[in-house]
């Protein structure tokens, strides 16, 4: 069955197999599962309920000065609380810029809290700069201050300045101090970077989960890619410098590649199951996606199992039929009820009979290549050393011997091999980390309500164990510090000193643009980066200021739709000029709204960019549409500057354009309009006087 299973991987490689591959991970999902195999699945009664249960909650809280605090508030699955009075737990919090008015064209997200992101305190500190210290050693106590903010969205570049400023004072400041000061500043860096992405997968998670559960929805859907896309942006050094119309397309990539990725390793641990006897469980978060999996032995299969073959390869625990420990076990089991086909079923249909399960192991799903080992039941220290032989090899490599992996050619070989190596034969040895499958781990203890209580805890209290980071806090601390840190973010933004004022000055930064060009910009960012951060160039408030900015951030809107249209159906690396027109745009796109876009583009054609330019001249070569035509030829000649005069040029020399167009184009390019700039050409319209140009 390894061979079997070790042949379909291989064929997911190929291009002809692709989509035939993911057609039967499709099937594996959707079909039931017939013959031998062994899944557990909630009871209908359970499915139900979730169905039907409000996991989320929205809290709106205006803040003074144009803005409004969103807050996600996640169901806690406390077995204390009853069901008539939930506990509420604050999540995530995003402040949108909507700049006092109702016009959703010139709103802008700002930034975005996990509320379970705290400060670390200085102990924690302490022990992040300790190298090779692989262990939480204490947990936040109180979160009364004000919460760090994950990220800002509205000004991601600002990271990579950062990460690149801090690079350049650990390579030119820090290195060469020695190894014990590397060792430290290397490794505290290491467990910061850690920190923050736990819980950047996990705010990913939930605003996913909501945008699928919640009643009432806070984001547009491109609100919500672009949220994506920077967080999973935050991984990548120049990630803050991505062109905004590419953050739809790379959330929806991502987001494929990790579905491919979770139904390859279902499929792949099922039938690792199957092929061992033992039963296989899928943890679903509340919109039915399976993150995680359990394995389970029967208590009573055991004794009758001793000669049973054992193929560990994938599931990297020992042999459950030959341990002792499980003959004797005294830890956590469940009684299931079971049909003579081995499919779970309820107590009291016919043929039931009663299992006893030990749970075996949990995995995640959502990890390259293989089924992650998250929680080993009879040794605890096994995902965890699995877990640290990445980290080992990096911090005695790169922190203490000082050898890079691209500057050291035997190092670089060496390692490729033995990585080559060990992902063809599954081990889980000096593999991705696990920090993703750990920070979706928590999020589904917290949401999932089908585990029982002294399960779910003996999971948590295991996963726990497994951490490598000191300024991780546990699930119970993350819930006290959550309402604590919402509190204190409520209270910070009231104060007229606190979020408003910061919203302000956020305000008077974005005005830079539009006040300065390009080379006085540089020179401000260049002098924010050298001060670390402690000089930022803003300019005077004024009683115009919002006006000003609602204006810019309205023409940014109608740029970027066009442009997205402009760019639509188009294939990779189709978006230059000269490479062909692009599938017509009139079926797909509301041209209503479209020429809406074009005309704000025109009335505003001064401070319009090259990038409104170009997109106007692709929807004219994409669309037959006469009065789009027209709104598209009125946004160019108002656009002032030498991009607009060029793609003007560029349609007056195609050869395939009707002669009346290219004659009303040069007309346009020798400063002549027509006096009614709306009708089809040739149909009688009169041109005024030369415009001065």
């Amino acid at each position: 069955m390894a061979n079997t299973v070790m042949s379909h991987t291989a064929c997911c490689h190929l291009p002809w197999m692709r989509n035939l591959w993911r057609a039967f991970l499709c099937l594996a999902f959707l079909l039931p599962v017939l013959g031998d195999t062994r899944i557990l699945a909630q009871s209908e009664s359970s499915q139900q309920s979730a169905a039907t249960q409000e996991y989320f909650r929205l809290e709106i809280t205006p803040v003074s000065g144009g803005a409004e605090l969103l807050t996600i508030h996640a169901r806690s699955n406390d077995p204390d609380t009853p069901e008539s009075n939930p506990q509420w737990i604050p999540m995530v919090s995003v402040l949108r810029d909507t700049l006092g008015d109702t016009n959703p064209e010139n709103d802008r997200l700002r930034y975005l809290w996990a509320l379970t992101y705290t400060r670390p305190t200085l102990a924690q500190r302490l022990a992040g700069a300790v190298p090779f210290l692989y262990t939480h050693l204490e947990e936040k106590k109180s979160g009364a201050h004000q919460p760090p903010p994950l990220i800002d969205l509205a000004s991601a570049d600002r990271d990579v300045w950062e990460k690149i400023c801090w690079s350049a004072l650990q390579s030119i400041l820090l290195d060469p101090y020695g190894t014990p000061i590397r060792a430290s500043t290397r490794a505290y860096r290491r467990n910061v970077a850690d920190f923050r992405r736990s819980h950047i997968i996990r705010a990913l998670s939930l605003l996913s989960l909501y945008q699928e559960l919640g009643r009432e929805q806070i984001f547009t859907e491109g609100e919500l890619k672009e949220i994506q896309a920077r967080l999973l942006l935050t991984d990548k050094t120049f990630g803050g410098l991505i062109d905004e119309l590419k953050l739809q397309g790379f959330a929806s990539k991502e987001t494929t590649r990790i579905r491919d990725e979770r139904g390859h390793n279902w499929e792949l641990l099922r039938q690792q199951a199957e092929a061992n006897n033992l039963y296989f469980e899928p943890l679903e978060m509340p919109d039915g996606s399976a993150t995680h999996a359990l394995l389970w032995i029967a208590r009573s299969e055991l004794d009758t199992g001793t000669g049973q073959r054992f193929e560990g390869r994938f599931l990297n625990i020992a042999n459950p039929w030959t341990d002792k420990r499980l003959r004797n076990w005294r830890g956590y089991s469940e009684s299931r009820f079971f049909d003579a086909a081995h499919r779970s079923t309820a107590p009291n249909e016919q043929g039931a009979t009663e299992v006893e399960l030990i749970p075996l192991a949990l995995y995640g799903l959502d990890h390259p290549k293989i089924p992650t080992l998250l929680v080993d039941f009879r040794d605890g220290s096994n995902p965890k050393h699995r877990e640290m032989s990445r980290r080992v090899l990096q911090d005695v490599t790169r922190n203490v011997l000082a050898v890079s992996q691209f500057g050291d050619l035997p190092f670089f070989l060496g390692r490729s091999v033995f990585d080559f190596i060990t992902g063809k034969r599954g081990m889980d040895i000096n593999q991705p980390s696990r920090l993703r499958a750990y920070a979706q781990l928590k999020l589904l203890l917290s949401l999932n309500n089908s585990l029982r209580p002294e399960l779910r805890s003996e999971i948590s209290n295991r996963a726990e164990t497994v951490s490598l980071n000191p300024l991780e806090n546990g699930v119970e601390a993350e819930r006290r510090l959550a309402r604590d840190q919402y509190a204190a973010l409520l209270d910070y933004a009231a104060r007229p000193e606190g979020l408003p004022a910061r919203l302000l000055n956020d305000r008077r930064t974005e005005m830079v643009k539009l006040e300065h060009g390009s080379a006085a910009r540089f020179v401000f960012r260049l002098a924010n980066v050298l001060s670390l951060g402690q000089y930022t160039h803003r300019e005077q408030a004024s009683s115009a200021l919002n006006a000003r900015l609602g204006l810019a951030r309205q023409l940014a809107y109608h740029t970027r739709y066009l442009r997205e249209l402009s760019q639509s159906g188009l294939p990779p690396g189709k978006t230059k000029p000269g490479l062909g027109p692009g599938p017509p745009l009139d079926v797909v796109w509301n041209l209503d709204k479209v020429r809406t876009s074009l005309q704000f583009v025109a009335a505003h054609g001064e401070a319009a960019d090259s990038h409104a330019a170009l997109a106007a001249a692709r929807i004219f070569s994409r669309t037959g549409d006469d009065e789009t035509r027209h709104a598209c030829l009125e946004a160019l000649v108002q656009i002032k500057n030498r991009k607009a005069r060029l793609e003007l040029t560029r349609l007056a020399q195609r050869q395939d354009l009707d002669a009346q167009w290219q004659d009303l184009i040069g007309l346009y390019l020798s400063g002549r309009r027509p006096v009614e700039p709306v009708g089809s050409p040739g149909s009688g319209t009169t041109f005024g006087q030369p415009e001065r140009q």
